[in-house]
């Protein structure tokens, strides 16, 4: 299975995509699409999803992952969170692909053992599980752990435990 995982932002969306079943799984392509502060967001929502088709139509992943809704401080991140969130939605709907989500909790859970770790922590894990030479961005970490947990809820053992569900 090849999925396209992504930790939505407005400025720094991370994304990856990894192949794999069970406990082989390697790390295909992973980075941060950077948007600029200068440009509007309305311009920086059309951005990331433009970026992510591109990457779906390079990759051609059979399955979206995506890092779930997160309780934030402030009602201004929160709607910045969700808009990206659905731009990053409508690039994998459009191609056609089913997408999954996965709270934060859940994704530490499943790479690191513990829900409450670090990005320090989940980019360690992340660069010795997938045997990288050189610890990925947070941003990039963090959609590899979300990769990570997608294709460890495959697992049908495993399916309950991280709430594999379709949205």
């Amino acid at each position: 299975m090849r999925v396209l995982a992504i930790d939505p932002a407005i400025r720094n969306t991370g994304y990856a995509v990894v192949e794999g079943s069970g406990r082989e799984v390697r790390a295909l392509a992973y980075d941060v699409i950077t948007i600029p502060a200068r440009l509007p967001q309305s311009a920086a929502l059309s951005a990331v999803r433009t970026h992510l088709m591109h990457v779906i139509q390079k990759h051609q992943p059979d399955e979206v992952a995506v890092e779930g809704i997160i309780f934030v401080q402030s009602h201004k991140t929160a709607i910045s969170m969700g808009a990206a969130r659905a731009a990053a939605l409508i690039a994998a709907a459009d191609a056609g692909l089913p997408i999954y989500e996965y709270s934060p909790m859940k994704i530490k859970m499943a790479v690191v053992g513990k829900g409450s770790a670090d990005k320090q922590q989940v980019a360690f894990m992340v660069r010795a599980l997938l045997g990288l030479a050189e610890t990925p961005p947070h941003d990039a970490a963090d959609a590899l752990a979300i990769g990570l947990a997608h294709i460890q809820a495959s697992d049908p053992l495993r399916a309950k435990m991280l709430d594999r569900r379709p949205i």
